[in-house]
């Protein structure tokens, strides 16, 4: 016998399904419809949620005081504490070990076999280990290529460098999700400039092996993919300082409604460095030279059992889920240093360091060829197109406010000889394995050229959060 009922809302379902499928979304302002070529063509898309990156953490940003938590030790008075917000952005649970490092000079070796150089300039000073009174040689050989330290924190990179790999890891991210999502076929033939890169893919000046391309409603064809697609992920960069401090404290884990109910001065509870609960307490928190002569206590009970570095996923993270953020290696940060920069900074996302550019363009407007890297141009920006302009003026601003940095267009610092502050000097945070407690307080501050590395430094990676926050989306809030 024939279920009456099921048949009739069976077909009402159906009904309303093809309604909706068929009524067109229109534009609120102007009526048009969307996503369709009668109408003009013009494409919205859902909203998609941005993807987590590789090896990276969702931090939801908030309001904190950053700056000097413990006593002044070296009376600098450069980390006075100041209130900022922090934007929602990504950062890696991990510092970059050596074996992502030596994926990227793999990468490099391969892609750019006729040019040498260019894997030797990426290459860390392994060198930094050497000491003229200590026995360091082992490390020197073997830390960075042996095995058995894959998973420790690459060390001996430069600002330079590691700003390089944030480069190189942005395209070869996005070239994995184009791949993976069956844009385009691997190519491990690329070779020279004629590489996946992500501006030039996106401006037309790289055509990958193509597998499918999106609808173009406009014209009816196929086209690449854009930005508006929301597919490919922002870039990766060095965290800028205030987020790295920020991400550091990880003051979720003791607030409570909209107070924090204490500062916290390392990046977890408490003003020791051992763990006061569960089976573990007792244990220290993290890797540091507990004192003189001290690298990591007694062989029957070593206290935090690394000599040296430790591997990247050791210890505990922190309220934010991440690992080492206090200890192991420092940090390398976005930011150029000044000692007087917390003063000087905005309130919102505070960061010292910016040089405004544009894209090369060549006289007809195209724009210019790609570089020897398979990299788009750029140039910095000019004061007279900035003539109107009220937000800034000046490409170069990263002594902006810094009194002593310009008299006139005469730069004030004296290099060399009465400081070690000028425009290429960038800031690194947190403690390492070969320093004292004092310095896993997030709001120490310390400098150090761009061009050098040290067995003690290393990095993280960082990444904006486009859109809302994560649990509008997510979690429907």
């Amino acid at each position: 016998m024939i279920n009456r009922k099921l048949l009739f809302v069976t077909a009402l379902g159906l009904m309303t399904a093809f309604s909706a499928c068929s009524k067109k979304e229109k534009s609120s302002t102007t009526g048009w419809h969307y996503n369709d070529k009668k109408w003009g063509g013009f494409e919205l898309h859902k909203t998609p949620k941005q993807e987590t990156g590789p090896n990276l953490v969702y931090i939801p940003g908030g309001s904190f005081t950053a700056g000097m938590m413990e006593q002044d030790m070296f009376y600098e008075g450069d980390a006075i504490p100041r209130k900022f917000t922090i934007s929602d952005f990504y950062m890696d649970m991990t510092e970059v070990a050596n074996k992502d490092y030596l994926e990227y000079l793999f990468w490099l070796r391969r892609v750019f076999a006729d040019m040498p150089q260019v894997e030797e300039q990426a290459k860390p000073d392994t060198l930094v280990w050497r000491s003229r009174l200590a026995y360091n040689e082992p490390y020197v050989r073997y830390y960075f290529r042996h095995p058995s330290y894959q998973d420790y924190p690459v060390v001996g990179v430069t600002w330079l460098q590691a700003t390089e790999y944030c480069k190189w890891r942005t395209d070869r991210v996005n070239e994995g999700i184009m791949i993976e999502k069956g844009f385009i076929n691997p190519n491990p033939d690329q070779a020279g400039n004629e590489n996946f890169n992500t501006e030039a893919y996106l401006l037309g000046q790289y055509q990958p092996l193509v597998k499918k391309q999106k609808k173009d409603i406009q014209t009816g064809g196929v086209r690449n993919i854009r930005i508006e697609d929301g597919i490919l992920l922002p870039d990766y960069r060095l965290p800028f300082e205030s987020e790295w401090e920020y991400a550091a404290l990880a003051t979720q884990g003791n607030a409570k409604f909209e107070n924090e109910n204490e500062r916290r001065m390392y990046p977890w509870d408490g003003l020791g460095v051992r763990r006061t609960e569960g089976k573990y307490v007792g244990k220290m928190r993290t890797n540091f030279k507990r004192g003189r002569g001290d690298q990591e206590g007694i062989s029957e009970l070593p206290n935090d059992a690394a000599y040296i570095t430790a591997p990247v996923i050791s210890y505990w993270p922190n309220d934010f889920g991440l690992y080492n953020m206090g200890g192991n290696v420092s940090e390398w940060v976005q930011d150029v240093y000044r000692p007087l920069s917390w003063e000087d900074v905005d309130d919102f996302n505070p960061f010292r360091g910016n040089e405004f550019t544009k894209i090369l363009k060549n006289d007809d407007g195209t724009v210019a060829d790609k570089d020897s890297l398979g990299r788009i141009k750029y140039v910095p920006v000019t004061d007279e197109e900035n003539a109107n302009r009220r937000n800034y003026k000046k490409a170069d601003n990263r002594g902006y406010a810094d009194e002593m940095s310009y008299n006139n267009g005469s730069q004030m610092y004296d290099y060399g000889n009465a400081t070690l502050v000028n425009d290429n000097t960038r800031v690194f945070k947190g403690g390492s394995w070969n320093d004292r407690a004092f310095f896993n307080s997030p709001g120490v501050r310390r400098y150090l050229d761009e061009t050098q590395g040290l067995s003690t430094l290393g990095f993280r990676c960082a990444m904006v959060r486009v859109g809302g926050k994560k649990y509008d989306q997510d979690e429907k809030k």
